[in-house]
């Protein structure tokens, strides 16, 4: 059954979808009153719905009974250098799909690509699509673009386990480090660019309490590196600490 975001404030008084998923529905799908379909909320709500009035604008609906799902454990935060030409856009994609709660964006001494306005919009429908697609309820946060030295000197606060994918000498294997913290409920997982971060971003970092990770003898590409690193996360932890996040 096709899925739809219905924005949290939408739920309670007259349900309707609008913009781009209300035409989506009526002028794509052609929908007709009496048609079924699943709403969710982006923050961990789902329901099925009846279709009421459809025109090209506005669809109305009928909630059925609201379902809670489960929000993916742990809760990571993915602090990604933005990499070259269409990358950034997959791992928005994939990292959806391997449950990611925040994406930071973050501009390195080597980052290529300086993103534009917009960029992070952009993103952020790419993680609405993403949702919708693999059944995910639990929309991510796609933070605006900061600059590497802006974002580390706030992530000492930053909760539970923090990793680096490093390409420097003294990196532990992932399997290793995550092993040692079996208990772990929140991440942050933390990927340069192309050619690494800077010596200085490494040691920064590495102050900021981040545990250097190695990926293994072979040099991965910034996107693979990437979701290998969640993937293994996942696979690891996955149900640790797993709750309801339905209201």
């Amino acid at each position: 059954m096709a899925r739809f975001y219905l924005s949290p404030e939408s739920w309670q008084v007259d349900p309707a979808l609008t913009g781009d998923e209300a035409r989506h529905l009526s002028q794509v799908l052609r929908a007709k009153p009496g048609d079924g379909i699943v709403v969710f909320d982006g923050r961990g709500q789902r329901a099925s719905a009846e279709i009421l009035v459809v025109s090209r604008d506005r669809v109305t609906l009928r909630i059925g009974e609201i379902l809670p799902s489960r929000a993916p454990a742990p809760v990571i935060t993915l602090a990604q250098a933005i990499p070259k030409g269409k990358n950034m856009d997959l791992i928005v994609q994939k990292a959806v799909e391997l449950g990611i709660a925040t994406i930071q964006p973050l501009i390195t001494r080597y980052t290529v690509v300086q993103p534009g306005e917009g960029k992070a919009s952009k993103w952020r429908r790419n993680a609405l699509e993403a949702c919708k697609q693999c059944g995910q309820d639990v929309l991510p946060e796609i933070a605006e673009p900061l600059t590497f030295d802006r974002w580390i000197a706030h992530s000492q606060d930053a909760a539970g386990l923090k990793l680096i994918a490093s390409l420097a000498p003294g990196a532990r294997p992932m399997r290793d480090v995550l092993r040692e913290h079996a208990d772990t409920t929140h991440a942050t997982l933390l990927v340069g660019p192309e050619g690494d971060f800077a010596p200085e971003e490494t040691r920064a970092a590495l102050e900021a309490g981040f545990i250097p990770i190695s990926l293994g003898s072979i040099v991965l590409r910034v996107e693979t590196a990437t979701l290998f690193c969640l993937s293994a996360l996942r696979y690891e932890f996955d149900g640790v600490g797993e709750e309801s996040c339905g209201r």
